[in-house]
């Protein structure tokens, strides 16, 4: 089953509100997803040399205080924290393969969820309306969301193994379907530099576009490859620092809708999700041809 939901604001109107305009729509697919659930927001970008770190620890109780200054030393740069639950957000003056590299050294439990300049990816096991809770999503202020509820066929309940996937900078992927070449590719992937945290076929797709993208692909060529390479059923939302994709395989056997207005533009695996935003019944309501992929982007 599994639920996907979007959001993507054509302006800021909506940016202050965009976590309690989102909320709604991700609990709506609890009976496609009951597993986990979990989104990645963007906004709250941090300046030319900085990165931003989203991380989690096993350890609900861990010393992020203590990382953040042992991290700092190791660096010699400034570094500012956020937590959020068992989550910390970090902005560090540095670059993210200096950041990634002290990091590992410091502590190589600690899970780096996302890294970029605009991207939090916060996710967790259970229901999605105690995951919206946990985290204070309808708090959440940015230009653009996408969200994944989980019933996990194939594998087991994690928060590791739940959506959504970023394998590259600013990058995130929502799945629904499964991939069948996931398992050749994933090797294809790491002789390529590409590393994954999970067996989940999801994460290989989300590390196939970063692959394709560090190549000099632009998304709209990157997803172009993924209809060729990526073998088997499927709908992607994908999540960028300028915007966000929707895209289905040749087949479309998974369900999948699309809403826009002047002021966003949604995606849900079914309209329900739709329901509550502003304006809906004025909107443009279809949904997405197989094999085309739909892109919107601030640049």
């Amino acid at each position: 089953m599994c639920g996907i939901v979007g959001l993507y604001l054509k302006n800021d109107k909506f940016e202050n509100s965009l976590g309690e305009l989102f909320e709604p729509m991700l609990i709506s697919m609890t009976d496609r997803g009951p597993d986990s659930a979990g989104f990645a927001i963007y906004g709250d970008e941090v300046g030319e040399g900085w990165v931003k770190l989203t991380l989690r620890h096993p350890d609900e109780d861990y010393r992020w205080e203590e990382l953040s200054d042992n991290l700092s030393a190791s660096l010699g740069c400034e570094i500012k924290w956020m937590q959020n639950a068992n989550v910390v957000v970090l902005k560090i003056n540095t670059n993210e393969s200096s950041a990634r590299r002290a990091l590992a050294e410091l502590d190589s439990d600690v899970l780096i969820l996302s890294a970029g300049s605009s991207i939090e990816i916060l996710k967790e096991v259970g229901l999605p309306e105690n995951i919206a809770s946990k985290f204070n999503l309808s708090g959440m202020k940015g230009s653009h969301i996408i969200g994944h509820t989980r019933m996990a066929t194939e594998s087991a309940v994690t928060m590791e193994g739940s959506h959504p996937f970023s394998t590259g900078s600013d990058l995130c992927l929502v799945h629904n379907g499964s991939l069948s070449n996931h398992n050749r590719l994933r090797d294809t992937l790491k002789r390529e530099g590409i590393t994954f945290e999970t067996e989940n076929d999801s994460e290989v797709a989300a590390g196939y576009l970063t692959w394709r993208l560090n190549q000099g692909d632009s998304l709209k060529v990157a997803l172009e490859n993924a209809l060729k390479d990526l073998d088997g059923f499927f709908t992607f939302t994908i999540g960028t620092k300028d915007g966000f994709a929707v895209m289905r395989d040749p087949i479309a056997c998974k369900p999948a809708v699309l809403a826009e207005t002047d002021d966003y533009v949604a995606m849900a695996s079914e309209y329900q999700a739709l329901v509550s935003l502003p304006g809906i019944e004025n909107a443009k309501v279809w949904e997405p041809e197989p094999a085309t992929f739909y892109v919107w982007e601030r640049k």
